[in-house]
C-alpha cells in the first residue's frame, strides 16, 4: 500500500505545483474529457503528449507517478482478458486452439483492447497529477470555491470541501498505519503471503480490525480538536490564502483547451482505428 500514490503530496517548486488549484480541477475535467471523446489513436496520441508535457514541468518523479497504476492493475488485466476472448467482431488472428471458438483473437479485438488499457491507464495517471501536485487545503479550496454558486440553495459547500480534503489527507496516514499492522502481526507469526484465496482473507481479518479502530480514534481526536479551536463550519469564515490566476494559468487553460478542440478535430476528420 505504500506504492499507491493517489491522496499522497510530492512537495516541490514547478510550474505545475505553482498552478491555481481551481485551474488544475477544471483541467483535469478537460482532461477527462478529452480522453473519452478520442476514438483512435491519434487522439489518445495527443493526450498522451500533453500528459508527458505536464509530468514533465510537474518535477514529479515518473516512479511516483508509475506507483499509482498499481491500484487498478489488476482491473487492466481483468479488462484485457475479457475483451480478447470475447470481442467476437473481426479478423481471427490464428485458429481456434483444441477446436474450440472462444480461444480465438481476432485483431479488432486486439486493438480494442490496446486502446482501453491505453485509456484507463492515462486518466489513471493524469488523475495522480493533481493530487501529487495540490496540498489537501489547497485542493479543498479550489472545490470550494468552483462550487460556490451552488451556496445560493443552500448546499453545504464548505462541509462538502473539507470532508474531501480529510479524506484524502487520511490515505497516506491510513496507508502507514496498515504497514505498522502489518509489521506488528509478522513479527507475532502472522503469514500474508502464502495460502489459498480464503486463508489470505481470513489472514486480512487481525489487520481490519486495529485498522478501523485506529481510523474511528483518529476521526474522534480530530472532532475534538475541530471543537477546541471553535470551527464552526462556513460561518464567518475567511481565508488566510486567496485563490489568484496567473500567467500560468493563463497558459495551462491555453494547453488544455487546445486539448480538447485538437481531439474534436481528429474525431471529426480522422478515421477511428478501432
Amino acid at each position: 500500500m505504500r506504492d499507491v500514490s493517489f491522496g499522497q503530496y510530492y512537495p516541490a517548486k514547478s510550474f505545475v505545483h505553482r498552478l491555481d488549484p481551481r485551474l488544475k480541477i477544471l483541467f483535469l475535467i478537460v482532461y477527462i474529457v478529452a480522453v473519452f471523446m478520442s476514438k483512435n489513436f491519434y487522439a489518445l496520441g495527443a493526450c498522451a503528449g500533453v500528459f508527458v508535457l505536464i509530468a514533465a514541468f510537474s518535477r514529479v518523479p515518473f516512479k511516483s507517478l508509475l506507483r499509482s497504476v498499481k491500484a487498478v492493475l489488476f482491473i487492466l488485466i481483468f479488462m484485457a482478458i475479457l475483451n480478447l476472448f470475447f470481442y467476437r467482431d473481426g479478423t481471427p488472428l490464428y485458429k481456434p486452439l483444441f477446436g474450440w471458438e472462444f480461444t480465438v483473437i481476432t485483431k479488432e479485438a486486439l486493438y480494442y483492447t490496446i486502446f482501453l488499457a491505453a485509456r484507463l491507464f492515462l486518466l489513471v495517471l493524469g488523475s495522480s497529477i493533481l493530487t501529487l501536485t495540490t496540498t489537501p487545503v489547497s485542493l479543498a479550496d479550489g472545490i470550494e470555491s468552483l462550487l460556490s454558486p451552488l451556496k445560493l440553495i443552500r448546499f453545504p459547500v464548505h462541509e462538502l470541501a473539507l470532508i474531501m480534503s480529510i479524506a484524502l489527507r487520511f490515505i497516506p496516514i491510513l496507508t502507514d498505519e496498515t504497514g505498522r499492522i502489518m509489521n506488528a502481526q509478522k513479527a507475532r507469526g502472522a503469514d500474508f503471503e502464502t495460502g489459498g484465496l480464503i486463508k489470505r482473507i481470513k489472514a486480512i481479518i487481525p489487520i481490519l480490525i486495529p485498522l478501523l479502530i485506529s481510523a474511528f480514534r483518529r476521526a474522534d481526536e480530530l472532532g475534538d480538536a475541530m471543537d477546541a479551536r471553535c470551527y464552526s463550519g462556513s460561518k464567518v469564515r475567511t481565508k488566510y490564502k486567496k485563490l489568484t490566476f496567473s500567467w500560468r494559468d493563463l497558459i495551462a487553460a491555453f494547453i488544455g483547451l487546445s486539448l480538447l478542440a485538437g481531439v474534436i478535430l481528429l474525431k471529426i476528420f480522422t478515421a477511428a482505428i478501432i
